[in-house]
């Protein structure tokens, strides 16, 4: 397996000049400041460089994607800034907030500048036709309302212990996996590729977008705390819907399970208790084998491309998503 976070660090190199070439005409400069921060902090830029793999592994080149992978990575970047405001969290990345830097106002004029300028950068895209051009475009309003959608189903969640795998798995394609499905899809079109490889790369992206975000479920409750940077079970505490809580509520005949999901606060012998009855009625299990179910159609999905460096990359990425640790 090739080392996917030294691979992903290659093309972040490419994404990060892209954005701060097309931010540094931002105005005034606390805006530009706060717009480009996140950018700058380290995170994997999986999304871009998906993108830009993908438009490879189809016959095309790394710059025909590379103003759609960087406009991708400025969307994911304008949805965090928004969910920290939302959520009130502190921290983003090991840094603060944005909000947290330039108060709240700025914070949402950065996330609404970072929304704009990435569909400019997907029309001044080089080296495509404006067909190409249009259907990206399209590809990445299309993950934006589904994110939007995402954000909104996941709040409606909050309080609600009655929601069905049905409703998470929708909730988690929309808010994580349909802009991940995106950034594959959108490199393929810019790559050059036909419809049956663009579909193909929409589902494959779809899978792994599934996978990443139950594969965050299932750290919450496997990890440590050193990896993951914050407490065990935090899920727990939060009353946050998960796959695997689903599916413990679903065959914890106790209600025991519920009754620590409910609580306003729970010490961390509770946590574990829930973790142990979790574990118990296989929920932990289940969730661990669905993301590798995922990891396994995703690639599958890729033998519609011909061999290459690139599709072993894709096949790398796959495994990297449910191999992570963090």
């Amino acid at each position: 397996m090739s080392d996917v976070k030294e691979v992903l660090g290659s093309y972040s190199e490419d994404v990060i000049k892209t954005i701060e070439e097309d931010l540094s005409v931002i105005t005034p400069n606390n805006l530009g400041e706060a717009s480009v921060y996140l950018t700058k902090a380290g995170g994997k830029m999986l999304r871009p460089a998906l993108s830009l793999i993908v438009s490879e592994a189809v016959g095309g080149n790394r710059e025909s994607a590379l103003k759609t992978g960087a406009a991708i990575e400025l969307i994911h970047t304008f949805s965090l800034i928004h969910d920290d405001i939302m959520d009130d969290d502190d921290m983003r990345r090991g840094m603060p907030s944005v909000h947290k830097v330039w108060g709240e106002d700025v914070a949402i004029l950065a996330g609404d500048t970072l929304f704009s300028k990435a569909f400019e950068m997907i029309i001044t895209s080089k080296n495509t036709t404006s067909e190409q051009n249009n259907k990206a475009l399209a590809t990445v309003a299309d993950a934006c309302v589904k994110i939007c959608e995402g954000q909104a189903l996941d709040m409606g969640f909050e309080e609600r212990f009655d929601v069905c795998e049905d409703e998470y798995m929708e909730m988690i394609f929309k808010k994580t996996g349909a802009l991940i499905a995106a950034a594959t899809k959108a490199g393929a079109i810019m790559g050059g590729a036909d419809d049956d490889v663009i579909d193909a790369m929409y589902e494959y992206g779809r899978l792994i977008g599934l996978a990443f975000q139950i594969q965050d479920d299932y750290l919450d409750l496997a990890s440590d705390e050193e990896t993951l940077g914050k407490p065990i079970g935090s899920d727990i505490g939060k009353g946050k819907m998960t796959i695997i809580a689903i599916k413990g509520l679903a065959s914890d005949d106790s209600g025991r399970f519920l009754e620590i999901l409910k609580a306003e606060e729970n010490s961390q012998e509770e946590i574990y208790e829930a973790i142990e009855i979790l574990t118990n009625c296989g929920a932990i299990d289940y969730a661990r084998n669905f993301a590798l179910e995922s990891v396994n159609q995703a690639k599958e999905v890729l033998e519609i491309l011909p061999d290459s460096s690139f599709k072993k990359v894709l096949c790398d990425i796959a495994d990297f998503v449910l191999g992570r640790n963090a």
